[in-house]
């Protein structure tokens, strides 16, 4: 009885077959494999989740930072510039006196169509994208709460709310009375409303927007840079990466009531315009009120099997006639990265309201 059992138990506890084990073994490999290739996928799907999701915030940002900016252009505190004569020529970008600051100060906006050859102080400009130069004053004052205290030898603004005709201010009628733009503290003697507290001073802001070829020497990361006049003179720093092109159409107020009457992406050439004609170059750059921004972006890395056929609108040609023209279409670029274009129409807030006339 006790061998019967012995040998049941044996038969019951004996291990695989090798029929039984190459058969589990297959079936192993079978479902391993199948989670491979869904591994696989979903890294991949991941992958492009995350350069899709790059893209998009690379232009969204440079949308919000450049448009932010433009949307201040012109600011200079309780000064109008409408009172300072325009220069003869397009004020050059790249100046850093203060005598030379004060000369372009009505000229609020400025860009360049296709290029910067004639923008000296940036470098390694993409070819066929746009440059625009902002000027305006710090919405906060130097040195008071989060707003850091104006450095040496970096130029400051300040403007007189003192009206007391014993004063040498508002009341005299001189324009020059009205501000002070300089790189010296001791210039900055002007005064409050009440003509005895001292003015608040802001920094003076000159900011030259351009799509750069790199990030870093020869990385061929194309970049939105933006130089920015400081002490000594300007330097460049990256703000986003994979923004490729950046396309501007301004929005010309030739009426005078504070609205867009017609768009160009070159008033240099609107009407055929020069220092002799009526308006001249430089009211066209004056009269900008709005802009149209175009800012086409990529994903920072290649997307494995994806070849890009499709072209891009961003905006379109400068006209000289009627200011805009035929669209203007990049690509196809036929690599592997994806693209998007993004877009975004901003008013000139300061520009605007001084020539609104409510009808």
């Amino acid at each position: 009885m006790m061998q019967r059992h012995a040998l049941a138990a044996r038969r019951h506890s004996r291990g695989l077959s090798l029929v039984e084990l190459m058969v589990a073994m297959a079936i192993g490999m079978v479902i391993l494999a199948g989670l491979s290739v869904l591994f696989a996928n979903n890294s991949r799907t991941r992958g492009e989740i995350e350069r899709s999701s790059q893209k998009i915030e690379n232009g969204r940002q440079a949308l919000d930072l450049g448009g932010a900016d433009l949307e201040h252009a012109g600011f200079l505190a309780e000064f109008d510039p409408r009172d300072l004569p325009l220069p003869a020529a397009k004020p050059d970008p790249c100046a850093s006196t203060a005598a030379d600051l004060r000369a372009a100060m009505g000229v609020h906006v400025q860009g360049y169509d296709d290029g910067a050859a004639t923008v000296g102080c940036i470098t390694d400009v993409k070819a066929g994208t746009g440059v625009v130069v902002v000027r305006r004053a710090t919405t906060c004052i130097a040195g008071v709460g989060d707003c850091a205290a104006l450095a040496a030898g970096a130029p400051g603004f300040q403007a007189s709310s003192c009206n007391d005709p014993l004063l040498p201010e508002l009341a005299t009628g001189v324009v020059d009375n009205f501000y002070r733009l300089s790189t010296s503290p001791a210039d900055f003697t002007l005064t409050r409303r009440d003509c005895a507290t001292a003015a608040p001073v802001r920094r003076y802001l000159v900011r030259i927007y351009y799509i750069a070829n790199n990030d870093r020497p020869n990385d061929g990361m194309p970049t939105l840079k933006r130089a920015e006049l400081g002490p000594g003179g300007f330097s460049s720093v990256s703000v986003v990466q994979g923004v490729e092109h950046l396309q501007v159409e301004y929005g010309l107020d030739t009426n005078g009531d504070g609205n867009p009457d017609t768009y160009s992406a070159s008033p240099d050439t609107y009407l055929g315009c020069g220092p002799a004609t009526a308006p001249t170059c430089v009211e066209h750059w004056a009269s900008v009120v709005t802009a149209k921004l175009f800012i086409l972006s990529r994903n920072p890395d290649r997307s494995p099997g994806h070849v890009d056929t499709k072209t891009y609108s961003l905006g379109q040609v400068a006209d000289a006639t009627s200011g805009s023209g035929a669209p203007l279409v990049v690509g196809p670029f036929g690599d592997a990265f994806k693209r998007s274009v993004f877009q975004e129409v901003v008013r000139l807030q300061n520009a605007s309201s001084r020539r609104f006339s409510p009808s």
